[in-house]
């Protein structure tokens, strides 16, 4: 094997080594594409309607609120159930949403509330959805591929960025919104098919016993657990205030650089471009730490003053880039800190914790970010959410220096207990 040949082996070696990984990996990349094509649309779509970014910001708490009432307790459904069952059954539900709103959009009756009962609905699926999803990597590849895993998952999810949004914009300037929600529709065939060839006897299950605990057990264990607090901690309030990139940028393509949808495509797209470089960077191998999770935020800060700042379109495109890199590295690190420290009888409740703080924060950022991008300006809305990561990263780094870990080294597997 040539030197560029060992270098793809390693950058996608989950893939090679578990069928069930590689049936779940090329399913999401078209799904996952459906899902951007969607969510251009949507914003999109608000936009048209009311022209208020406190709207845009409405839609994404509705879409992502119900994950704070229900996330946790998706968490021990994940831990007691099958994740495979689970994961049919949220895909078939996303389909038949996507469905609805292209049926509602194509017939032209489509509101403003009905868009907005839509992503409710949408939430408390990904509420379901979201621990069953991150906890079946390790069932898929095991603990030795994990980190692979999760990069490549996250490469998919951010590299299809870039052709999502270009499918959305052609689609929108020449055939119509309505076209982006039927091809989101039937993009989930794709993952659904994947679920079901997968081979039972290849994942690797932990023997749980069924009343292992519930989510109070959940819970204390991982307040109990400095390594699984203190990064959950970090990601809760940069989530909550860093990542509202779906308020901000629409108004930033359409109010500062008075673009069109395809404006907005092109944003992110290019943060998308990063955001594969860095997951593609992180599959080859980078271990997470707590030091590297506090650097990659404070470059997250600064990268999103950066691009806030930007005078021109061409520059503000070209510092999505920048962006959409440090933003996965710092999700992909704290992803798979807390996977490989969790105990297996408990990954489903922790990873719905994550998914609290990663989807939970946005009901209470989003409409902070869209309220302060109307009365201060789009640039002002992404800057602010900047240096809050800048401060929350330095916050961690002092706190990770005055206890002595600075350089700690890097989390072992978890074994089944």
């Amino acid at each position: 094997m040539n030197r560029i040949g060992r270098a793809v082996h390693r950058t996608f070696h989950a893939v090679s080594h578990s069928r069930n990984f590689r049936l779940f990996f090329f399913g999401q990349i078209v799904s996952v594409t459906g899902t951007w094509v969607q969510y251009v649309a949507s914003a999109w779509l608000v936009l048209r309607l009311t022209g208020s970014g406190v709207a845009l910001g409405l839609m994404s708490a509705l879409n992502f609120a119900p994950v704070l009432v229900l996330g946790a307790w998706a968490g021990v459904l994940a831990d007691r159930h099958d994740k495979r069952r689970i994961l049919l059954g949220t895909q078939m539900a996303f389909a038949i949403l996507a469905l609805t709103l292209w049926g509602l959009v194509a017939a032209d009756v489509v509101r403003l509330w009905m868009v907005y009962a839509l992503s409710l609905l949408q939430g408390i699926v990904t509420a379901v959805d979201t621990p069953a999803r991150q906890s079946f990597f390790a069932e898929m590849v095991g603990p030795e591929h994990l980190t692979n895993a999760v990069s490549l998952n996250s490469a998919v999810m951010t590299g299809t960025r870039i052709v999502g949004p270009a499918i959305a914009g052609g689609l929108i300037a020449g055939v119509g919104l309505d076209a982006c929600f039927l091809v989101n529709g039937v993009s989930y065939l794709a993952v659904i098919g994947g679920l079901l060839a997968m081979r039972s006897e290849e994942l690797h299950r932990a023997p749980v016993p069924r009343d292992g605990g519930g989510l109070r057990a959940g819970l204390r264990y991982v307040w109990e657990t400095p390594e699984l607090r203190t990064p959950l901690i970090v990601m809760a309030a940069i989530f909550t205030f860093s990542f509202n990139f779906q308020v901000v940028l629409p108004l930033l393509a359409s109010e500062t650089f008075h673009g069109e949808a395809g404006t907005f495509s092109s944003l992110l797209a290019l943060m998308g471009v990063g955001s594969l470089a860095g997951a593609l960077a992180m599959a080859r191998g980078t271990q997470p730490n707590a030091v590297r999770l506090m650097r990659s935020a404070v470059a997250l800060g600064a990268a999103s003053v950066v691009a806030a700042a930007m005078p021109t379109l061409p520059a503000a495109l070209a510092a999505m880039v920048a962006l959409g890199f440090v933003g996965i590295v710092f999700m992909i690190t704290g992803n798979t800190t807390l996977q490989l420290t969790a105990r297996p009888e408990m990954r489903g409740r922790v990873m719905a914790l994550y998914s609290v703080v990663f989807l939970g924060g946005t009901p209470i950022g989003a409409p902070i970010a869209g309220w302060s991008a109307e009365v201060l300006g789009p640039r002002w809305g992404l800057a602010l959410g900047g240096i809050a990561a800048t401060a929350v990263g330095l916050l961690g780094l002092w706190a990770l220096r005055r206890r002595g870990i600075v350089g700690a080294p890097e989390p072992a597997p978890a074994r089944a207990a």
